[in-house]
């Protein structure tokens, strides 16, 4: 049977609805409202009320509309009603990247509060044991990465034979990163009888074969995606495009980054290295920034992300894939720092600004050797920009299109410098780096033993020599009772025969 399918514009006739009159209850309705939230987007309009009644769904929404609520009430009333047990969650919401999982655990936090929902997020990355002592206590909704799942699973951390609904979230990312084998594996672990909700910003054909193999009669509920919604023709995004010059660009940046009502900030960069190299310019220039990539410890990542959702730093420079799942409300200016590699990692990075009805600016440089890349991205999303204005940090309209003061120069200010910095954000121990520690520790035994070998080829050592020299020589060398060898004596010879002192 086909899925039954609702959008956006089934509830234009309702206004001021509240998330009471969608059937949320009042605990976790006034935890919302303690927050300021109170009238629900169009995506938890539409999906509230079905998977509140246990209905299958299949949601799209773009980026920053609200989906965890969506999926996320409907949880916590869930688990209200029938808590979990140790071990045995009674919900479970997968999710591709780290960074996602921590924002949607945040967010399932703030909302059942007054629920006493326990939530546990479960990510590689952490050391085991906080997670599984976290399983062990008993959790309702268990939120997490497919292969740490996997991995407590068979260790026999986490049953999921209690979980009577499991969510999908950014499952279009998750097929992305080749996780699909993984989660048929976790589906095909719960019990047939379970409420399933898959939320996407695209249907690529592997989401509509996994909908057809593992949920059942589902509604599709759509209010806009990513790829429908282009952000150059939303009121509330400013998109620019400026052709650039590599060695320019740090410049040019460092001015917008000075531009009037610019607040938190991203700038995406395509490699570590580069990520590297413009947040220590960043700060070399007065700018609180930081770095976010692949190669930094998740403690490391973490740190950077409180930092500027907390407003110590608000400049973040990041790689795509350290940025996926990253959600701040506040964001006012995306930047890409180099042009994207297609026009979903465009509509990607774009989407960081401009979240939940706010105003945003998004700003790319495409460099001359990006040209042909760009007008690809350009004709695929069908925006007005094939022939990007040259630009340099000195044009008078690169000023004027972002309200750049006049005679703003590429160093922050000192009076303007009011950012506590990274340095004001604390490293959390996670555990991570246990590993680690271990082989440090060991590496001064390591050292001990090429001491010792380096001593024993100098003869300083008579215990390593012991253990390296055969037993015959060992004996041989020292006198009764383990004295210290004699000086040997040098032979001469003449002619195969032994020459004698006597006989110089």
């Amino acid at each position: 049977m086909e899925a039954a399918a609702l959008t956006s514009t089934d509830t234009t006739n309702e206004t001021r609805q509240t998330f009471r009159d969608l059937g949320v209850n009042s605990e976790i309705a006034d935890a919302l409202e303690a927050e300021g939230i109170v009238e629900p987007f169009p995506i938890q309009s539409l999906a509230l009320p079905l998977a509140l009644s246990g209905t299958d769904i299949i949601g799209q929404a773009r980026t920053g509309t609200g989906k965890t609520f969506a999926f996320g009430l409907p949880l916590l009333q869930r688990a209200q009603a029938s808590p979990g047990e140790s071990k045995r969650p009674r919900a479970l919401v997968v999710v591709p990247t780290r960074e996602l999982a921590i924002q949607v655990a945040a967010d399932l936090t703030t909302a059942g509060k007054r629920t006493g929902g326990r939530i546990l997020t479960v990510y590689g990355g952490r050391a085991y044991e906080p997670q599984i002592e976290g399983l062990q206590k008993g959790v309702d909704i268990v939120v997490g990465t497919p292969g740490r799942l996997l991995d407590l699973q068979k260790q026999r951390h986490l049953n999921l034979s209690g979980v009577s609904a499991v969510v999908l979230d950014e499952a279009d990312k998750m097929l992305d990163l080749g996780f699909l084998p993984d989660i048929e594996r976790i589906l095909t672990t719960i019990p047939d009888e379970r409420q399933v909700m898959l939320f996407s910003a695209t249907m690529p054909s592997e989401i509509v074969s996994l909908s057809r193999n593992y949920l059942r009669q589902p509604t599709h509920v759509t209010a806009g995606d990513d790829d429908d919604i282009d952000p150059s023709r939303t009121s509330h995004i400013y998109q620019h495009v400026f052709r650039t010059h590599a060695l320019d660009r740090q410049e040019m940046l460092a001015r917008l980054l000075q531009a009037e009502g610019r607040g938190l900030t991203m700038v995406f960069c395509q490699t570590k290295r580069n990520c590297d190299q413009v947040a220590t310019a960043l700060k070399g220039r007065g700018f609180a920034a930081a770095a976010v990539h692949g190669d930094l410890g998740q403690s490391q990542r973490e740190r950077a992300l409180r930092a500027f959702r907390n407003g110590k730093i608000d400049v973040l420079v990041a790689t795509d894939v350290a940025a996926r799942g990253l959600d701040v409300d506040d964001v006012t200016h995306v930047v890409n720092y180099e042009c994207p590699e297609d026009e979903k990692t465009y509509t990607h990075r774009t989407g960081r600004t401009g979240r939940a009805g706010r105003s945003g600016t998004a700003v790319t440089f495409v460099d001359w050797q990006e040209m042909a890349r760009w007008k690809l991205i350009n004709a695929a999303l069908d925006l007005p920009y094939p022939e990007p204005e040259e630009t340099y940090s000195t044009s008078a309209h690169f000023f004027e299109a972002l309200g750049i003061p006049p005679g703003t120069k590429g160093t922050l200010a000192k009076g303007s410098r009011d950012r506590a910095g990274l340095e004001a954000e604390e490293v959390e121990d996670i555990g991570e780096t246990g590993q680690q520690h271990k082989e440090r520790a060991a590496e001064p035994a390591r050292g001990n033993r090429r001491g010792n070998r380096r001593r024993t080829r100098g003869g300083r050592s008579s215990d390593a020599a012991s253990t390296e020299q055969p037993s015959e020589s060992a004996n041989s060398t020292r006198g009764e009772g383990g004295e210290k060898p004699a000086r040997r004596r040098r032979r001469r010879t003449r002619n195969g025969a032994e020459i004698r002192k006597d006989q110089d």
